[in-house]
């Protein structure tokens, strides 16, 4: 057996294990990363720990560091009661203002993790405080990134109109953008209908000054089938009374976040450093207060991202993906190849970064394009699309995001089941939608 069909059978089983036992699957992928790396790809113990994504590691301790101080000194509260003041107090649309704000993000140049790790955070802030979805709010979020990623001037599109050029396929920008957009927005529409949506249109801010009842959230999340939530007591009071009288390190950390998004966004640094840096700043005008910020960084998502990463390199050093893009490009029909090619690009982007898959994937598809019956920028905003609608997926880069993020709402289990069920649902059923609204009609 080669150690294509290895790593992808080691992969089935080590989501299968994590799914059906409490065991963290980073934890597992670890295992699986170097049984496979080792005995199969006769990889070295350093060469199989290069895989690792240090960035995203990186990422998601800055990040959920720095907000843990927000959190503490009343300054997310402060940002969450200011923005529902300019919405008019409409519940309904905060959502929606999160979407289209990080749209707008990641539409203008912003890395799609930079974009998630800027606005996840308050907007679950939002979610916590005004009895809306966690669920609902995070993927908003991640949907929202995705659906301003692929324009002419941003990561994702410069990327793909860079490799549709040096492969000689005729590119639509305009194509590949207004899809990825289009079906992120009505993903977004059926989240909001699902989850609790036509719940929020009939509330404003100003009648829930009391936290949310345990009754009205697990009402929303049986609606969408995906869980039930349990939280603690007392939580929203105690944020409410912490966030008087620190005035000074609510300015401070405002002006942290400022400088955060205009470093990273404007100057194009990580996000990672430079929300440690914030945060280790911010910690250091006031060291007794956040003493214990650093215990409230998701760690047990940090394991999880960094196992699952290793192993998506090991995966890719198996050369899994070109095994089976190969051999999608090998059948006799063309429009049976693309929806496997989709398939390829979704359910391989759930555990690695779309971002280096995108340059990998476009290229498989050129053989199934020179054949004819689907026009080049068709085929590849389907496979675009098809490869980054799964950035939900908790073993990603947005979606882990959302995860280390969670409101106090919800405990991180049933967050993160809730987060696994909808990326299961979209790695399943998303390619095939896609197929069949831009590969279909035109074939």
């Amino acid at each position: 057996m080669g150690p294509e069909w290895v790593s992808i059978i080691a992969l089935v089983a080590l989501f299968v294990i994590g799914t059906l036992l409490p065991i963290n699957m980073g934890a597992l992928a670890y295992v699986a990363a170097w049984l496979v790396g080792v005995y199969s790809l006769q990889l070295s113990e350093k060469e199989i720990l290069a895989g690792v994504s240090g960035d995203l590691v990186l990422t998601l301790i800055g990040v959920t560091y720095l907000f843990a101080i927000a959190k503490n000194n009343g300054t997310v509260d402060l940002i969450v009661r200011s923005a529902v003041k300019a919405v008019g107090g409409r519940v309904a649309l905060i959502p929606w203002v999160m979407f289209f704000v990080t749209a707008l993000l990641t539409a203008i140049g912003a890395a799609s993790p930079a974009a998630c790790a800027i606005i996840g955070p308050i907007a679950l802030g939002f979610a916590g405080r005004y009895k809306i979805n966690p669920l609902l709010m995070g993927m908003f979020v991640v949907h929202g990134a995705q659906g301003g990623g692929f324009s002419p001037i941003s990561i994702y599109g410069t990327i793909t109109n860079s490799v549709m050029k040096d492969n000689g396929l005729p590119s639509s920008e305009m194509t590949v953008f207004l899809a990825s957009l289009f079906v992120n927005l009505a993903m977004a529409v059926v989240l909001f209908l699902v989850l609790g949506g036509r719940r929020l249109m009939n509330m404003r801010a100003d009648d829930l000054d009391d936290p949310i009842s345990d009754e009205e959230l697990t009402d929303d999340l049986h609606q969408g089938g995906v869980g039930v939530a349990t939280r603690g007591t007392g939580t929203i009071t105690a944020t409410r009374t912490q966030a008087l009288g620190v005035k000074r390190d609510q300015v401070l950390t405002l002006v942290a976040f400022t400088l955060v998004a205009l470093i990273a966004l404007a100057f194009d640094k990580n996000i990672g450093f430079v929300s440690i840096t914030a945060a280790v700043i911010l910690a250091m005008l006031s060291p007794n207060q956040h003493k214990d910020a650093i215990k409230q960084v998701a760690w047990p998502t940090v394991l999880l991202v960094a196992g699952v990463s290793t192993y998506a390199a090991v995966l890719t050093e198996a050369k899994a993906p070109e095994f089976v893009g190969n051999w999608a490009a090998g059948l006799g029909a063309v429009v049976i190849g693309a929806l496997v090619l989709c398939y390829v690009g979704g359910v391989v982007s759930a555990f690695a970064s779309s971002t280096a898959l995108l340059p990998v994937i476009i290229p498989i598809a050129v053989p199934l394009i020179a054949n004819g019956g689907i026009g080049a920028a068709t085929f590849v905003a389907a496979l675009a699309v098809a490869s980054t609608i799964v950035d939900v997926s908790p073993f990603s880069t947005n979606g882990a995001l959302m995860l280390a993020n969670r409101p106090d709402t919800i405990s991180e289990p049933v967050y993160y089941k809730q987060i696994l069920t909808y990326s299961v649902i979209v790695v399943l059923a998303g390619p095939l939608l896609v197929w069949a609204a831009l590969i279909l009609p035109g074939w």
